[in-house]
């Protein structure tokens, strides 16, 4: 599996996003978490943050939607410059249809599972996502303790995909840190949001590097 790092800017600081966002050199997609103050108990960036962080940088943007009718705003982030929009299942009203009109508009499209939400309802719906995300910890809040209880769904997640040959990327958010990242590449997850792991580290980049490697060297002997 390819390794991909991507840096969530809710653990950068908001002052100072532009040089923010350089900082993190090498990462593969910059996360972006949107929160609504009604999907999740707290409220961060809009489109207008979006559409300046695509200017601000050359890394390529990947929203995680924490937000209630994502139907009817998800199309917005890819008109404001995300590569990758994420909705949350338990949000969606058509997750299909959203699915597919976030990839019309030339984005890759996401689905979120929430710490209690199986995938095995879902599995129908794998084939219209390029990538499934398996939050780590309750979304909403930054800095929380991993769940070391989702890695047996990030390994069934796996599974699923690999029985119906999909090329989908399996993503994990929350928690996720040089303590944990390898039971997370081990599970089969291959692209992996770090807040606090990045953004609290002394050199940002090298802290990109270094969980880079480490999930690399685990993935070896994944699931």
């Amino acid at each position: 599996m390819s390794v991909q790092i991507n840096p969530s800017i809710l653990s950068a600081d908001f002052a100072r996003l532009a040089e923010e966002a350089q900082a993190v050199e090498g990462a593969d997609w910059l996360h972006v978490d949107v929160m609504d103050n009604h999907f999740v108990p707290n409220l961060t960036l809009g489109v207008p943050v979006v559409e300046s962080l695509r200017k601000a940088t050359g890394i390529p943007l990947d929203c995680h939607l924490m937000i209630e009718q994502p139907d009817r705003w998800a199309p917005a982030y890819v008109e404001a410059g995300a590569g990758s929009v994420t909705f949350h299942v338990e949000a969606a009203a058509a997750p299909v249809r959203l699915a597919r009109e976030i990839r019309a508009k030339g984005a890759r499209a996401s689905m979120a599972l929430r710490p209690a939400t199986p995938i095995e309802p879902y599995e129908d719906l794998l084939p219209e996502l390029d990538m499934l995300l398996v939050m780590t910890v309750e979304p909403g809040f930054g800095g929380q303790a991993f769940l070391d209880i989702m890695l047996p769904k990030i390994r069934r997640t796996r599974a699923l995909i690999e029985r119906h040959g999909l090329q989908m990327w399996l993503q994990v958010d929350g928690g996720v840190s040089a303590e944990t990242i390898e039971r997370c590449a081990e599970a089969g997850a291959d692209v992996f949001v770090a807040g606090s792991a990045v953004y609290g580290a002394d050199d940002p980049a090298a802290a990109v590097k270094a969980l880079r490697e480490q999930a690399a060297g685990a993935s070896g002997c994944a699931h």
